[in-house]
């Protein structure tokens, strides 16, 4: 494996077996053991388990907490991939790809969401909101045995999950399907039924030793711009949600989406799904366009225009029909407190572009109706620690400040684990709260052999605009998943390569009986000679120097 550094060879040290905290782990918004659940796959054939065992082992790993992988498969921006060791190697492992394998897998099994070890837990909750956050605390409340009833001001359960994203990219057969298994816990949902007209927040306090608030950024943001107020005018929310109610709207043959965030993206690119020409305007540059890279990329394949720099000023109409969009240039001045650059209007630059519709989908946030006396005026909700508000009622998601869905789903379940050892007089302790130390492994990607890595594959841009329902990312095969697991560096924890077995002169490294992942091999250092070779040969990291004396030396 090459000759040892001279200082290696020189220095005194000791090997110390010591699991760390991997990128992907720090990076998932939802505070996944990203590394636990692909080691389980990867390391199946070491640790004794079929394909199927090893495939229901990590899907149960990933729905500790969160119980969506076959929704957040397909629309999670995936950060945990950003800080991926293999990245510079050969590319990131596409986690988001397998974990939206395992949860279709899941779902064509009947697979069923395991409850929790559950005590004496009488105890009654009400959740605001069938969204992501409040899906997320219902399942968590409900899986330890509390009676959980859901509050949802619209006709099904989703929230932005349902009626913000087309189905194009998350289809709403899935997500009920996921819905459906947190509801099959004992879960009551009542449907129709908003805060203050049907139900009062007092009345929740009353019925309920807790209320979550898990209420979601539905009501888009307007323009304020002449010509706004009309027909023919959308918001981003309201004309997704429409769309995903079924209804027909008349958008004409050219239509302008305003906005450069994730919602103007979807908005965008359904549009374009009917036909229609698409005006992009962002008053910025891509480079800081907040939209997640792909679903840009997506949007320009599918004929979408993006005009950066561009700003409207007012819509015009004629007898109440919108004609055109106004425009004016921009210019980039100094970084505003996002640490964006502020755009500043070119002045004499404005021109008028034909619109028959527009789509304002600047930005987003909760519909406060019923709930206003909980924000204090505010635009969001000022909670404490894990969501708590005071008095039982607890929040999460859309109502604390945008985010994406992971980030929801891991607030609802923060809330809810310390409402249960609030309830309980349990020490709050996230049940994903790291995975070891917080040291950040290095690991030798030379020691990996190369492997291309299997991204989810797309559908053509014909037959997407040809069938504008149709799924465009699809799920990678069994192979493929299989394939991209092995991937997988095992950053910071033991996968039993036998490296340190092999070459340590002293035998101080013995095969244990019993295997999991991250524990293959005992550590004696009664014969360790503080070579370092054992270190320097462990391509996860797992195993760290730390200063000691040799043996012969520490008997003398």
């Amino acid at each position: 494996m090459g000759v040892l550094p001279t200082a290696l060879k020189q220095a005194l040290v000791q090997p110390e077996q010591l699991r760390k905290t991997p990128p992907c782990n720090a990076g998932c918004a939802g505070g996944g053991d990203v590394r636990g659940w692909i080691s389980l796959v990867a390391q199946r054939r070491k640790l004794g388990l079929s394909d199927a065992s090893a495939c229901t082992q990590a899907w149960n790993v990933i729905t500790e907490v969160n119980p969506f992988p076959a929704t957040l498969g397909r629309i999670c921006p995936h950060p945990c991939e950003d800080g991926c060791n293999r990245g510079d190697k050969d590319g990131a492992v596409s986690i988001n790809a397998l974990e939206r394998f395992l949860g279709d897998w899941a779902l064509q099994r009947g697979l069923k969401l395991a409850v929790a070890e559950r005590g004496n837990c009488s105890e009654s909750v009400g959740v605001i909101g069938a969204g992501p956050a409040g899906l997320s605390f219902a399942y968590q409340m409900a899986r330890r045995g509390y009676r959980v009833t859901i509050y949802e001001k619209q006709e099904r359960p989703g929230g932005m999950l349902y009626f913000g994203i087309p189905e194009y990219r998350l289809p709403g057969t899935v997500l009920a399907a996921e819905i459906e298994r947190i509801l099959a816990l004992g879960v009551e949902l009542r449907l129709n039924t908003a805060i203050g007209r049907d139900v009062t927040v007092q009345q929740l306090r009353d019925m309920h030793q807790v209320v979550f608030i898990g209420i979601g950024a539905g009501a888009g943001l307007k323009l304020g711009i002449p010509g706004e107020d009309g027909a023919g005018v959308w918001t981003g929310t309201e004309f997704l949600s429409q769309l995903n109610r079924g209804s027909k709207l008349e958008l004409g043959a050219n239509v302008v989406v305003v906005g450069g965030g994730n919602t103007a993206m979807d908005a965008a690119r359904a549009a374009r799904r009917t036909g229609a020409r698409v005006s992009m305007l962002y008053r910025r540059t891509r480079i800081e366009m907040p939209a997640i890279e792909t679903e840009i990329d997506d949007a320009l394949e599918e004929g979408v225009d993006i005009a950066y720099l561009t700003a409207p000023v007012a819509i015009l109409r004629e007898g109440g029909i919108v004609r055109s969009v106004r425009v004016q240039r921009m210019e980039l001045g100094e970084a505003d407190r996002s640490g964006r650059r502020k755009p500043v209007p070119v002045i004499g630059s404005e021109q008028d572009i034909p619109a028959s519709a527009v789509i304002a989908a600047v930005s987003q946030e909760p519909d406060w109706e019923g709930l206003g006396e909980l924000r204090d005026g505010k635009i969001w909700i000022h909670a404490g620690s894990n969501g708590a508000l005071g008095d039982g009622v607890w929040a999460g998601g859309d109502a604390l400040g945008l985010g994406i869905a992971g980030l929801a789903i891991s607030q609802g379940r923060k809330a809810a684990e310390a409402v249960h050892a609030k309830l309980r007089g349990l020490p709050t302790q996230s049940i994903s709260d790291g995975t070891g130390a917080a040291d950040e492994p290095t690991p030798k990607p030379e020691y990996y052999a190369a492997i291309p890595r299997s991204s989810s594959p797309y559908r053509d841009v014909s037959s997407r605009l040809a069938n504008p329902d149709l799924e465009v990312q699809q799920t990678i095969n069994a192979r493929a998943f299989f394939e991209e697991v092995s991937r997988c560096f095992s950053c910071g924890s033991c996968f039993g390569c036998e490296q340190c077995y092999m070459y340590c002169n002293g035998g101080g490294f013995s095969k244990l009986q019993e295997v999991a992942p991250g524990r293959y091999f005992s550590l004696s250092l009664d014969t360790c000679e503080s070579c370092g070779k054992c270190v320097e040969l462990c391509p996860c990291g797992y195993l760290s120097a730390r200063p000691g004396l040799r043996s012969n030396e520490a008997r003398t």
